[in-house]
């Protein structure tokens, strides 16, 4: 009777429980502590199975890894010395494809000279991790669906230096026909930077076909959510009109847009402009205009692509990709190949690396 009141007291707090025995048997355990190391829900027999150990030994205790068993030297010290004993003791959660580790702090007490209890703090971060993994699912949906808009095939690459990622790219039909591309850069990294480009998608107007115009509303919009000087967000908008063969373009502090002409070569389209900001309030945006011809590449990119730097603090520069995209027959390979040299040039990336190429 008594064990089963002591099962339900620990399962309705919101800590990680657990009551061992000096022979490392579960006496109780709540699922709280279960998840946290990836463990089935349900009763245990012992810490073994309650963390998910890998060890094959049938007996926790006994196992070759079971002397630098962190659990298995809090419980021993806390039995020996019968004071409580409190560490960090590392765990690792899935995110996305790859584990991430974090550090939740552990205290545990002898009972009796038999049994110990041990009680896990920062479950609170676990739950943030979760909290990440969701604004991280949600990010992936804000990005583009498909590989064909208004008529118009297009490639894009994101790599979010983080967990959640500052860019955003956007490939949408306008006017029933056109093809519209966005490309936006937010100020900062991880969540506050998440938050931001979730804004630059809910704010950006996709019913109005002038690429300027839309880039004004959404420095309308952020003018009214009263941050300080050092958010921003830099901006590069297209609209492709495949019936005149024409690119009206606009631009608020970004990168200029890269068209490949097949007879020309490589015309950056230059046009300065403040980023979306509370730097020029009075600032007004311009479309610009310039044409192409079929078998053309137009390309959108982020800072992220050309300021990356390899170990010897070299940039990857706007030559580098001018170069790639000279080669390359198709949005498809222009976008393979650039990821491939990014990787190659830096291995890990410390901004967000962003691009959109289209097929005119």
């Amino acid at each position: 009777m008594q064990k089963k009141l002591f099962q339900k007291i620990i399962e309705s707090v919101p800590s990680a429980v657990v009551v061992l025995d000096k022979r490392y048997r579960v006496e109780c355990v709540n699922n709280a502590f279960l998840r946290c190391f990836g463990a089935e829900e349900g009763k245990k027999k012992s810490l073994k199975e309650s963390i998910s150990c890998r060890e094959k030994e049938i007996r926790c205790g006994e196992g070759r890894a079971c002397s630098s068993c962190l659990f298995k030297k809090m419980f021993d010290r806390a039995l020996e010395q019968e004071s409580p004993v409190t560490d960090e003791i590392p765990v690792e959660l899935p995110f996305g494809n790859r584990n991430r580790e974090i550090s939740v702090r552990m205290h545990v007490k002898s009972l009796d000279k038999r049994h110990a209890i041990g009680i896990i703090d920062g479950v609170y971060e676990q739950e943030i991790v979760k909290e990440l993994q969701t604004a991280q699912h949600i990010q992936q949906r804000l990005l583009p669906e498909g590989k064909e808009a208004g008529g118009v095939r297009f490639r894009y690459m994101f790599i979010p230096c983080r967990d959640i990622g500052g860019d955003l790219p956007d490939v949408y039909e306008v006017n029933g026909h056109d093809t519209f591309g966005v490309i936006a850069d937010v100020s900062g990294k991880g969540i506050s930077a998440g938050m931001l480009s979730a804004f630059v998608k809910a704010g950006f107007d996709k019913n109005e076909p002038s690429p300027a115009k839309a880039i004004q509303k959404l420095n309308d919009k952020f003018s009214e959510l009263n941050l300080d000087e050092t958010s921003y967000i830099t901006v590069a908008a297209v609209r492709i009109n495949s019936e005149e063969k024409r690119v009206e373009y606009s631009m608020a502090g970004h990168n200029a847009p890269i068209l490949l002409k097949r007879k020309f070569g490589v015309d950056e389209i230059m046009q300065p402009a403040p980023p979306v900001s509370t730097w020029m309030a009075d600032f007004a945006y311009q479309d610009y205009q310039t044409y192409y011809e079929k078998g053309d590449i137009l390309v959108l990119l982020t800072d992220g692509v050309t300021e990356s730097r390899n170990e010897q603090g070299e940039m990857f520069g706007i030559e580098r990709v001018e170069s790639i995209l000279l080669t390359s027959p198709s949005s498809d390979a222009f976008i393979e190949r650039l990821r491939a040299n990014l990787k190659e040039f830096c291995g890990n990336f410390d901004d967000d690396i962003t691009a959109i190429a289209f097929d005119l």
